[in-house]
């Protein structure tokens, strides 16, 4: 992990309080699918967001930062990247990145730790386009589904790759599932034990996924989140 300072290419707004912003280094970064970078606000402050492109895709860094004044960890985020041209990271960090295997893949995310699994989506596909993946994005609200055209796109084209979106409190038109996102995954799944599966959310919710998940005998080591990490 090393400091690199970017250039501040774009910021642009996915929902009106989850925006994209797309960060260029002087010289393309390696890094590995589901790593993340920390945005230095200070000496002593630099703060972790996951990396929402692919190696292959870079140079640019492309980050999902939610973000609204009631939380002011991600809001001074915005802030400082609103009045900056350019912006010093820390790139890349996290253990928890994607490890090719013979097992299907089960992405698991919670709001915008979409960008983790999004990141690995996009890699898995790239290495191998007929990989086994399901994709369930749990979400409080529909409107929260930001990428869904794009991810609806990806199943046409890949018969392999899934795309489940779980949403917690639907409007009355919804048919697709809802709930809890890991209890979908658990309902829609035979056997946990045949995948690899990657999580990303709020640490609360990795909690009780893994809880829920070893409790069924799920193994540990086939069990993937930087959330595990601190918990």
């Amino acid at each position: 992990m090393t400091h690199t300072t970017c250039t501040v290419t774009k910021i642009s707004s996915l929902t009106p309080a989850i925006f994209e912003v797309v960060l260029t280094p002087p010289a393309a970064v390696e890094f590995n699918p589901g790593q993340y970078l920390k945005v230095v606000m200070s000496d002593e402050d630099a703060r972790p967001f996951s990396i929402a492109n692919a190696p292959h895709q870079t140079p640019e860094l492309v980050l999902h930062i939610g973000a609204t004044p009631e939380n002011p960890y991600a809001w001074e985020v915005m802030e400082k990247l609103r009045s900056e041209d350019s912006i010093v990271v820390d790139v890349p960090d996290g253990s928890a990145f994607y490890q090719p295997s013979e097992r299907p893949i089960i992405l698991l995310a919670g709001g915008t730790g979409f960008s983790y699994v999004y990141s690995i989506l996009q890699s898995a596909l790239q290495q191998n386009p007929n990989k086994a993946i399901d994709l369930y994005w749990g979400v409080r609200n529909q409107a929260d589904l930001y990428c869904v055209e794009h991810l609806n796109a990806l199943s046409e084209q890949h018969a392999n790759f899934h795309f489940k979106p779980v949403v917690q409190y639907p409007e009355s038109e919804w048919q697709g599932l809802s709930g809890w996102v890991h209890k979908a995954v658990i309902d829609n799944t035979d056997n946990l034990a045949d995948y690899d599966i990657y999580v990303a959310g709020r640490f609360e919710m990795a909690k009780v996924v893994r809880d829920d998940f070893t409790a069924l005998g799920f193994p540990a080591e086939q069990l993937f989140g930087d959330a595990f990490s601190y918990l």
